[in-house]
């Protein structure tokens, strides 16, 4: 049966290939005119029986949640996506798209692992997550620090696909496996950084001189514009993405889950439909990180030789404040919990953070550059009041409040805080925000057991925040 299935394949693609190369033809001899491809229907028809052997095997399999999530999804060909699969949502509708000049390279197997892929993403509502991170971080660091992920779950992985190994080889890395999401894309961020052409205008204008068939036909991957068709996602706030996801999902539970897919789905459905604050803290410090300035002082890093050229430096130092409830109502489970979170916060972002703890009155202000900078709680056994915090920052330099509280405070400011952004984050066992008009985002915490012992920063260096936890059960 494999045997007749790649020679189904190999016949395909020379057709496909065909109608391509005399579409091509066609347009340079008509040059000036617009055209549109339409594959042949007995071509079009092959294509999808390709695609329904592939989905029988996947329904088929013990891991039949990828058969049945396919089943609900809509399928469409597109030759311009630089992956054999592309996935997004449009129409209130998960669409899986076809590169049948790159999928039908693959075997059997590998077709249904770049199926898996696409299935995995959406599950771990990447499609989301991408559309905030990019403020911050390279589309390209995204992309590879997503697929790394995802893959590490599957088999059969076509040769082209990023995988830790691959990343470590290309990039001189040492990445260790099942780590967390934000730790792959941090270093591998910074790797690009070190790599990165200065002079991005010319390769602007070399890939805008690409002519016209390179855009409408892709045959090989891309691993920078594999995710490119998510930005055409419709317009959907990530609460009713969530809500709609899981309901996609639960109809595609058809039998017994490997453990991976099972604790991803369980933490979908946990969620409350609403990404982790610590996304919204990289939306707001990649628009609060200003843009590279061009300077004569530093030399071009990839050509040095060149004194004409300048270099980049880094223009502005955030300035950020993380204050820190130490009300009576805190227990010690959500202070070392808030610590926590601020310990990550430390070692993630290079900038000046200073730690302000406050009741009804702020009680201890300190700067922290480093993890053993944090200190343990100042004893206080006072109310809660806000204020005194925003009346502090108001006479100071400072981009970003991140106010960690239980949220019992006034109902009011009585000082409003001046062109700095605020985030709230609320321990998990809180309610909402006294406030009547916060000023600024609310997030929350996941909710904590409640037990009354002393916190020990030695608890809260050792721990960390994981998005996902990544090591197999």
């Amino acid at each position: 049966m494999a045997g007749y299935f790649e020679q189904q394949v190999e016949a395909l693609y020379n057709q496909v290939t065909e109608v391509i190369g005399n579409f091509s033809m066609l347009k340079a001899q008509r040059s000036g005119e617009s055209l549109e491809i339409a594959l042949p229907e007995e071509i079009r028809g092959a294509f999808w029986n390709i695609v329904d052997q592939v989905s029988f095997t996947l329904i088929e399999d013990k891991e039949n949640f990828y058969g049945y999530f396919l089943f609900q999804m809509l399928r469409e060909i597109r030759f311009d996506i630089s992956s054999a699969t592309a996935v997004h949502f449009k129409g209130a509708k998960y669409v899986i798209y076809f590169n049948p000049l790159i999928f039908l390279k693959l075997n059997m197997n590998q077709m249904a692992t770049c199926i898996k892929h696409e299935i995995l993403h959406v599950v771990s509502m990447h499609l989301k997550r991408a559309e905030i991170l990019k403020a911050k971080y390279s589309t390209l660091a995204i992309n590879m620090a997503m697929d790394i992920v995802v893959n590490k779950y599957l088999d059969h992985l076509p040769p082209y696909a990023t995988t830790l190994n691959m990343v470590n080889l290309h990039y001189g890395l040492e990445l260790e496996p099942y780590e967390t999401f934000e730790y792959y894309l941090d270093k591998i961020q910074i790797a690009l950084d070190l790599l990165e052409d200065d002079e991005e205008g010319e390769e602007d204008d070399r890939r805008e001189d690409e002519h016209d068939e390179d855009q409408m036909f892709k045959d090989q991957y891309d691993p920078e514009k594999t995710h490119a068709i998510w930005e055409e996602t419709d317009e959907i706030d990530e609460k009713t993405l969530n809500a709609f996801t899981k309901k996609q999902v639960l109809a595609a539970q058809k039998g017994e889950l490997p453990a991976y897919l099972g604790s991803m789905i369980a933490e979908l459905k946990n969620s409350q439909g609403e990404l982790p604050w610590q996304l919204y803290l990289d939306q707001l410090m990649g628009r609060l990180e200003s843009q590279k300035k061009k300077t004569m002082t530093r030399r071009n890093r990839r050509q040095p030789e060149r004194l004409d050229l300048r270099g980049h430096l880094r223009g502005h130092r955030v300035e950020i404040a993380i204050a820190i409830d130490i009300s009576g109502s805190i227990s010690n489970e959500e202070f070392k919990q808030a610590m926590k979170e601020v310990f990550q916060i430390v070692k993630r972002y290079k900038h000046a953070v200073t730690i302000i703890e406050c009741d009804e009155e702020i009680r201890r202000v300190y700067e922290v550059k480093s993890i053993k900078d944090l200190q343990n709680r100042f004893a206080s056994q006072g109310g809660t009041l806000f204020t005194p915090v925003f009346s502090y920052l108001n006479k100071k330099k400072v981009d970003l409040l991140i106010y960690f509280t239980d949220g019992k405070g006034e109902q009011a400011l009585m000082s409003a805080p001046r062109q700095y952004k605020v985030l709230w984050v609320l321990s998990g066992n809180s309610e909402k925000l006294s406030l009547e008009k916060p000023y600024g985002i609310i997030k929350k915490l996941k909710k904590i057991e409640i037990k009354e012992e002393q916190p020990d920063m030695k608890d809260v260096r050792n721990g960390g925040y994981s998005m996902n936890n990544q090591e197999p059960i």
